[in-house]
C-alpha cells in the first residue's frame, strides 16, 4: 500500500489499522482529506483488509475537527457548500466501505472528527475520550453530516440538544447514549479494539459484507422492503461456500475455515 503523509499503517491478521497523526491536534484540514479520499479507496479493494480500524498517534486529540484557520478562505457560500459536499463524500466512502470500519478514540473528538467516528460502523472510547458537535460556537452548523448521522444514532432529542448547546460530553454519557460501543481503560484501548478486529476479521466476509449493506439499507426502506432484501441476502448467502463450511464446522464441532466465497 502507498506511504501517506498523516496515517501510519499496519496489517495483521486481517485487519488494517490506520493511525492518524497530524500535530498538533490532528485537524481535517484539505490535504487530510485528500488522503483519507485515496486511502479508503485503497482499502476497498485490498484483498488484505477485512475490517479496518482507525485510531490516533495523538495522546490529547483523537480528532479535534476542521482546520478552522481554512474557513477564512471560504469566499461564498457555493464555496463552503462544495467544502462540505467534499467532506460528506468522503465520510460515505467509510460508511459504504463494504468492510467495517471500528474508531477506536483515545482523546478529544470533535466536530469533523466526530462526523468521521460516526461514518464508522462501531465505536470503542478510551475512558478520557470526550466527544461533541461545537460547530454553534463557531456561528455555523455541522457539515461532513452531523446533522443526519447523530440523530440516527443518538435519537432526535439528545442530538438536537448536543448541536444546539456544543456541549461536550464524556466517554461514559457517549456510552450511555449509545454514540459508542464501549468504554474501556486509555491504556487497554488499542488492545481491546485490536481484539475486537480480528474476532469480526475472522468470520466469513461474504456474511459479514451482506450484513453490513442490509443494516445500511435499513435506514432508507420501509420494514417490508428491507424484510424482501433481508430474504433475498439470505438465500445469495445459503450458496456460498462459507455457508457449507459454516454449518459443517458447527456440527463437527470445530472452528470454521472460511474462504470469503
Amino acid at each position: 500500500m502507498d506511504t501517506f503523509q498523516f496515517f501510519k499503517i499496519s496489517k495483521e491478521e486481517g485487519v488494517t489499522t490506520l493511525i492518524f497523526d497530524h500535530p498538533p491536534v490532528n485537524t481535517l484540514n484539505q490535504e487530510v482529506l485528500k488522503e483519507l479520499d485515496q486511502l479508503f479507496d485503497l482499502l476497498k479493494t485490498d484483498p488484505e483488509t477485512k475490517v479496518v480500524l482507525f485510531t490516533s498517534q495523538n495522546p490529547q486529540a483523537f480528532i479535534a475537527g476542521a482546520d478552522i484557520k481554512e474557513f477564512r478562505g471560504i469566499a461564498s457560500g457555493t464555496q463552503a457548500e462544495q467544502l462540505a459536499r467534499r467532506g460528506q463524500d468522503i465520510l460515505n466512502k467509510i460508511e459504504k466501505l463494504g468492510k467495517p470500519v471500528i474508531a477506536a478514540v483515545n482523546a478529544v473528538c470533535l466536530g469533523g472528527g466526530n462526523e468521521l467516528t460516526m461514518a464508522c460502523h462501531l465505536r470503542i472510547a478510551g475512558d478520557r475520550a470526550r466527544f461533541g458537535q461545537p460547530e454553534i460556537n463557531l456561528g455555523i452548523i455541522p457539515g461532513f453530516g452531523g446533522t443526519q448521522r447523530l440523530p440516527r444514532i443518538v435519537g432526535l432529542s439528545k442530538a438536537t440538544e448536543l448541536m444546539l448547546t456544543g456541549d461536550m460530553m464524556t466517554a461514559q454519557e457517549a456510552f450511555r447514549i449509545g454514540l459508542v460501543n464501549s468504554v474501556v481503560p486509555d491504556q487497554d484501548l488499542l488492545k481491546q479494539a485490536k481484539g475486537l478486529a480480528k474476532k469480526i476479521a475472522s468470520k466469513g466476509m461474504v456474511a459479514v459484507t451482506q450484513i453490513l449493506s442490509l443494516i445500511d439499507q435499513s435506514r432508507r426502506a420501509s420494514l417490508e422492503e428491507g424484510l424482501h432484501e433481508e430474504a433475498k441476502g439470505f438465500g445469495k448467502i445459503c450458496e456460498t461456500e462459507d455457508m457449507k463450511e459454516g454449518v459443517s464446522a458447527f456440527l463437527d464441532k470445530r472452528q470454521p475455515q472460511f474462504k470469503n466465497r
